[in-house]
């Protein structure tokens, strides 16, 4: 029992400092559910002579650069998709509902398929602010962290 108290105390403090700083996006994730939040550059001819690209929203961007400081990201997702058998959205989901304390390192890989994935694929970063996938596992980090541990808030520093 002592030993399950030190590890569930190990992984608060371990995940605590890096969810802090993530669930100040969770007031604009919660706006932009559903929403796409990439245009595609089409000003001053570009079609004409170039490839159209995507313009981010920069609260997005500043999401993504966050998330790329913290320890919450796992360059290994796909093993985590593979182990836990995810294969579209609605499993994703379905295991983000369930998750405990013990599934801190699934939430991780979810997390990075969309922000390290979206690194190479950019419309992951899109689907995962659209779908909700992004705010549902900081959610849940939030909601497992406080069930252990005191409340995280947000104190002021929500994002427009």
């Amino acid at each position: 029992m002592e030993k399950d108290t030190l590890y569930i105390q190990e992984v608060v403090n371990g995940y605590r400092p890096d969810v802090e700083r993530l669930v100040r996006y969770i007031p604009w994730l919660e706006s932009k559910t559903g929403i796409d939040v990439s245009n595609i550059y089409k000003g001053e001819g570009i079609s004409e002579h170039s490839m159209a690209f995507p313009v981010y929203d920069s609260t997005l961007m500043s999401l993504v650069q966050d998330a790329r400081r913290t320890n919450l990201l796992d360059r290994n997702y796909a093993y985590v998709y593979s182990r836990n058998r995810i294969r579209n959205v609605s499993d994703e989901q379905r295991l983000i509902a369930v998750a405990t304390i013990r599934e801190m390192d699934m939430l991780k890989g979810i997390l990075s398929k969309y922000i390290l994935g979206g690194m190479t694929k950019g419309r992951l970063w899109t689907e995962g602010v659209s779908n909700g996938s992004i705010l549902k596992v900081l959610l849940k980090m939030k909601e497992i962290l406080e069930y252990w541990d005191k409340p995280i808030g947000l104190s002021g520093a929500g994002i427009e």
